[in-house]
């Protein structure tokens, strides 16, 4: 029986053409929910852009589901757990805007170089008055790029035309990887004291919401530049506000808002702020690129290949059923091994003990991978481009396996060198209970511990002495935050000492500071596990 592709929203052309051979194409229109849920009755494959809710109750309605493919980059109209549950895959389209994205920063940043926003609106309105709107060239000004992922590159090479000076801030790239970009890595205030311009591509995380705010506005350069096409949020719009009314900053090009749709902020009521509606994607190119994506993707779930741009991998059927469980163990390590590091690593060593072994479990290296980088770069992080990923950035990622296993019946490791030759190691295991099976952290750079690797976790490294564990809690408490479990490991009476807290909501970067000040800690780090 030929699978069904379903359309729920327009495709390009030649996206249809790649089904069209060997698919039965239906099309629907997704925004019906009484026409979706019909058709998706005998569906093998449903595409979506993003009008369209694939939620629990439409995943239920197609018992013959298999993929899931969104056409763009962000997943939120798909409900990924309830469809992960069911084994249906997951697809998008994570690097078809990166071009356009890039070039919508460019785009605005001449904009505000140029006034030509309020120009133009004055010269349709009957005024002609050159000298008001006297711009500034790029040639010799120093553009501080915030964020050297994939769209940050793509924007500082475009930059780099113009004849300009390139820094760049992003501390999960090493110095080597960026200097062959031709662009120097500094320190965020650095950045912000030097730059003429400031260009901002980082991911939205509790880390980077609210990165450049009052405090940082301060330090910029009179008269900068701040163009911010990335994610709404990272940049706080009324202390941004403030500053150009001030005169500190000389102009703004927004394209992306804290809260969307967004038709009110302290931003629209000046002349020398470019404001967009979110048009980083917004090029007949782009939505093309998707189309052909994730149709290409489609074509390959349903003859039962490997899927790039999977993001629920899991329930792809192409790993072995006992190493299932050790994805997310593998991509829960990744994300502590870098929280822990505080910064990316030069190499990270894999190494899967225990029978295991005896199944291919090449795909943790990709898990591992993948939680290597979830969070600190702009794009969705896959099993297929994290490999990518890391090579951009000079990390070699390498796995090892071993058929014994001491303590653990399967053991997984991450173990790692930093570019300051700092060595960091963490490890864990899978707890399989009758109900579920649970990610548990067994080991962080060598503190034996035992703890479910869930929810917001918290380290702390100190030296032992009394009272630690009050002062930790008090200030927690405090602040709000309950404390949900908390293991202390030390290698000896009054040596070096590790805390780890799971609590119940996120912990800000100023809260962390502040409690490991209070403690003395020689270092501290947070990373989320809460499950996608």
């Amino acid at each position: 029986m030929t699978p069904v592709v379903l359309i729920a929203e327009e495709l390009a052309p030649a996206a249809l053409e790649v089904l069209a051979h060997d698919f039965e194409v239906r099309h629907v229109d997704g925004t019906d929910r009484p026409a979706l849920l019909a058709g998706l009755a005998d569906a093998d494959a449903v595409i979506v852009r993003s009008a369209t809710q694939i939620d629990a109750e439409a995943i239920a309605a197609a018992p013959s589901l298999k993929v899931i493919a969104r056409a763009g980059v962000g997943l939120d109209n798909v409900e990924v757990p309830a469809a992960t549950a069911r084994g249906v895959l997951v697809v998008n389209a994570p690097t078809s805007n990166i071009v356009s994205a890039a070039e919508q920063a460019v785009a605005l940043l001449l904009a505000v170089a140029r006034n030509t926003a309020a120009a133009s609106a004055a010269l349709k309105g009957g005024e002609w008055k050159r000298s008001r709107y006297t711009g500034v060239e790029l040639q010799g000004k120093t553009v501080g790029v915030v964020g050297l992922g994939r769209i940050g590159v793509l924007f500082a090479q475009r930059m780099a035309v113009f004849g300009t000076r390139l820094i760049a801030y992003d501390p999960y790239v090493q110095p080597a990887r960026a200097a062959q970009l031709g662009v120097r890595l500094v320190g965020l205030e650095e950045l912000l004291r030097e730059s003429d311009f400031i260009s901002i591509h980082l991911p939205k995380t509790p880390e980077t919401v609210g990165l450049i705010g009052a405090r940082e506005l301060a330090l910029v350069k009179p008269g900068v530049r701040i163009v911010n096409a990335a994610r709404g949020g990272l940049v706080d719009e009324q202390a941004l506000a403030d500053a150009i009314a001030a005169g500190r900053v000389a102009g703004a090009g927004i394209d992306v808002y804290a809260k969307e749709p967004c038709v009110a902020s302290p931003l629209f009521a000046f002349d020398n702020v470019v404001a967009t509606p979110h048009l980083g994607a917004s090029t007949a190119e782009a939505q093309d690129k998707a189309g052909l994506a994730v149709a290409r993707s489609v074509r390959l779930a349903l003859r039962g290949e490997f899927v790039p741009d999977a993001v629920n991998v899991q329930a792809g059927g192409i790993v072995a059923e006992d190493v299932r469980p050790l994805l997310p163990l593998a991509e829960k390590l990744g994300r502590v091994f870098t929280a822990v590091a505080g910064g990316v690593a030069a190499s990270v060593t894999v190494e899967v003990r225990g029978e295991i072994v005896e199944h291919d479990v090449s795909v943790l290296k990709l898990a591992a991978a993948k939680g290597l980088f979830a969070g600190v770069v702009e794009e969705r992080v896959t099993y297929v481009n994290a490999p990518y990923l890391a090579a951009d950035r000079g990390v070699e990622v390498e796995l090892a396996t071993h058929p014994d296993s001491a303590d653990h019946h399967t053991l997984v490791a991450l173990r790692g060198a930093l570019p300051d030759g700092r060595s960091v190691s963490v490890a864990g295991t899978v707890l399989v209970t009758p109900t579920r099976e649970i990610p548990k952290l067994t080991e962080v750079d060598g503190f034996d511990i035992e703890l479910a690797a869930e929810g917001n976790l918290l380290f702390f490294r100190y030296a032992d002495r009394p009272g630690v564990v009050g002062t930790i809690g008090s200030i927690l408490g405090q602040a709000g935050v309950n404390i949900a479990a908390m293991q202390v490991a030390r290698r000896e009476a009054g040596g070096e000492a590790l805390m780890t807290l799971t609590v119940d909501s996120a912990v800000g970067g100023e809260l962390l500071a502040a409690a490991a000040t209070a403690i003395g800690a020689v270092a501290a780090s947070t990373v989320d596990l809460t499950d996608d």
